[in-house]
């Protein structure tokens, strides 16, 4: 990466442009910020935004400018722990006073082994640390300008929507994933504390709250499910009630990463009654119960297409995405077919995939019979190619319904949108032609009239 990025890519984001510039008299540190990794690391990033603006730090846009950068950094598979190195080294070598934290300085030694000249390295999800460093390195101004900070707090995403961590670490220990080491068990947020954020994000403007955690359908579960109180009623600490009372807000709310526990049967019939988006991200790795149990994950993959055709009975708007490993150490051709009879049989909405590929830590390492690099390639073309024709067929079925979208981008001869099927920068678009009076967060009716591999064409209804 040579120059100075004013967005690294769309999971790395160099300050967010809708920061404001504090404009003062006396000069004021300034920092710059490195932001890599999931929404999760995102939702970190923008509490230490929020945290370095409320005690009066500008924010700069370029590493010239900033009395030092912040790296927030990745660590869950090897080429994000390269992306993550990289930039780390850019930011020594652009300014020469790093702080580092997220997953990677979970791994600390690699870090200090690779870039010695960092000023300090923070582990995930320890503010208090990494404010610690940046008070060492550029002691905070005496007369901060509370009232410059919005009451949402510093936000690295569009202003109509937002990303809401409900909960940090994860219980499972599956053999692909180092999360847990990085970020520990699951620790849940206390229900009105996630009540009140979301109130403010949705009166600041926001018209889409995402919930995410590494598990969300586990929400609570480390509390006991315990009840609080929250502006004078009871609440219990669970996904339901908090889904409940999030669908009360004036925005779509959708739900990220969930886990298929027992208790998502109870999130149905809120979205059939639209109290939450008929949505359900739902990482399933695999089905062949051979590798799903060396995966460590649920192996009950007939059960789950009984409860899939159970919920789409309940909810037939249901839009389902997952994701899937393929390649895994131990996949045989029959462990392979097993998976995309069962991709031909789900018929999700939305899937990604993911040739398998070694994590340093993890316990899938250790397993026998690695699948060499370019069969692992082969499967994974095969898979999106089953893949690739369900969702041509799912998306040929939407013309000519009329559906809601949420505007997301304004552009010179279009419009790009998203309906309540497609989550921002994963899923797909609505593009609609011409031009027209709207504006990013508005909600307006489209007749779909095309659609493509993955995104769909629509007209506004007059």
């Amino acid at each position: 990466m040579a120059g100075v990025p004013a967005l690294l890519s769309p999971l790395a984001h160099f300050l967010p442009l809708e920061v404001p510039r504090l404009i003062r008299a006396n000069p004021q540190p300034a920092i710059g910020f490195v932001s890599l990794g999931c929404p999760k690391a995102t939702v970190d990033s923008e509490y230490i935004l929020t945290q370095l603006r409320a005690e009066g730090y500008a924010i700069s846009p370029t590493y010239a400018d900033a009395d030092l950068v912040i790296v927030n950094t990745c660590g869950f598979i090897d080429a994000a722990v390269a992306e993550s190195l990289e930039a780390i080294g850019e930011a020594l070598a652009e300014n020469g006073q790093v702080v580092v934290t997220g997953c990677l300085g979970a791994r600390a030694e690699l870090v200090w082994q690779a870039h010695p000249k960092v000023s300090a390295v923070t582990g995930p999800q320890d503010f208090t640390a990494v404010m610690a460093a940046v008070h060492a390195l550029a002691p905070a101004p005496h007369d901060p300008f509370l009232s410059l900070l919005p009451p949402q707090g510093v936000k690295l995403t569009p202003k109509h929507y937002a990303y809401l961590k409900i909960s940090e670490g994860c219980n499972h220990r599956c053999t692909f994933c180092i999360i847990p080491s990085l970020r520990g068990d699951l620790v849940s947020r206390p229900i009105g504390t996630v009540l009140d954020e979301a109130h403010r994000l949705v009166a600041a403007g926001v018209r889409e709250l995402l919930v995410i955690a590494q598990d969300t359908s586990a929400y609570g579960l480390d509390l006991r499910y315990r009840t609080d109180i929250w502006r004078g009623q009871p609440l219990r600490t669970d996904i339901e009630t908090l889904a409940r009372q999030l669908g009360e807000l004036p925005a779509w709310v959708r739900l990220h990463y969930v886990y298929p526990y027992p208790q998502v049967d109870r999130l149905i019939p809120l979205m059939a009654e639209g109290h939450i988006l008929p949505y359900l991200d739902m990482p399933l790795q695999h089905a062949s119960p051979p590798i799903l149990k060396a995966m460590r994950r649920p192996a009950a993959a007939e059960r789950l297409l009984q409860r899939l055709a159970g919920w789409r009975e309940i909810c037939p708007e249901l839009t389902l995405r997952s994701t899937f490993i393929v390649g895994f150490p131990g996949e045989t051709e029959a462990d392979f077919m097993t998976l995309l009879d069962f991709l031909r049989e789900a018929r999700l909405d939305r899937v990604g995939a993911f040739a398998y590929s070694p994590v340093a830590g993890a316990a899938a390492n250790a397993l026998p019979d690695p699948i060499p690099a370019t069969l692992r390639e082969e499967r994974l073309a095969r898979f999106m190619a089953v893949q690739a024709e369900i969702s041509r067929e799912k998306l040929a079925a939407r013309v000519g319904q009329r559906l809601i979208v949420l505007v997301d981008e304004v552009e010179e001869g279009r419009v790009v949108a998203r309906t309540a099927a497609d989550a921002p920068e994963i899923d797909g678009k609505v593009i609609i032609p011409g031009e027209w009076e709207l504006d990013p967060g508005d909600f307006i009716e489209v007749d779909i009239t095309r659609s493509g591999p993955h995104d769909l064409l629509g007209v506004p209804v007059a």
